[in-house]
């Protein structure tokens, strides 16, 4: 079948970002030129401007693309359960299978994370704390947090997601053994209930008068 111009634009820009996350492999996209990814998919390198404005627009594509469907999924986790211990063992069960479809993607945001270019650094950042919002949000209509402080809900979120994105990296880093895997996921899963026990006890202090 013949296929039209705007899918076969969509396909060389899908075959552009899949080039840069195979040549980030094993180093940072500070190091691509776009003349490798273009060498790559096998077009010219003027070509790659029609999809891209730079490495660092590329770069940003790929952060979003990590993020919106991960943050979509833990949503419905979290508006579909009950307690605490549901979204938990619901999230990171959602984590897993998320990093396990997009590896390469989260492998891209764990070292863009630490050393990429400073504008992907910040998109990552950016992605993680309305991960955090979202989350303290969505804890706020949970039984026993009505009397918390917004601050103190953020805490929680914070605490929650940093787990959550340690325990991205070592799946990442684990490189797809069974064993190593379950093991991180029985901790991470350890991990956020102590912090729940702590969490469903405590309880914001009153603002000054």
């Amino acid at each position: 079948m013949t296929q039209t111009r705007v899918e076969r634009k969509e396909r060389t820009r899908r075959a552009i970002l899949d080039a840069a996350l195979g040549l980030c492999e094993d180093s940072s996209l500070v190091a691509l030129s776009l003349r490798q990814v273009a060498k790559e998919v096998g077009i010219v390198p003027t070509g790659f401007y029609r999809h891209f404005d730079s490495i660092e627009s590329l770069g940003l594509t790929l952060v979003d693309e990590s993020f919106a469907s991960l943050r979509a999924l833990l949503r419905d986790v979290r508006r579909n359960q009950g307690d605490f211990h549901a979204i938990v063992d619901g999230s990171v069960s959602i984590l897993v299978e998320h990093v396990h479809r997009q590896r390469s993607h989260f492998a891209f945001i764990a070292r863009e994370r630490a050393a990429g270019q400073p504008a992907v650094r910040d998109a990552i950042r950016h992605e993680i704390d309305l991960c955090e919002r979202e989350l303290a949000t969505d804890l706020a209509h949970l039984p026993g947090t009505d009397a918390w402080s917004t601050d103190d809900l953020r805490v929680l979120s914070s605490l929650i997601v940093s787990a959550m994105v340690a325990v991205t990296e070592d799946i990442v880093a684990a490189g797809g053994r069974p064993e190593a895997e379950a093991q991180i996921v029985e901790t991470a899963r350890t991990q956020l209930r102590m912090v729940l026990v702590g969490a469903m006890n405590w309880r914001s202090t009153p603002p000054p008068a």
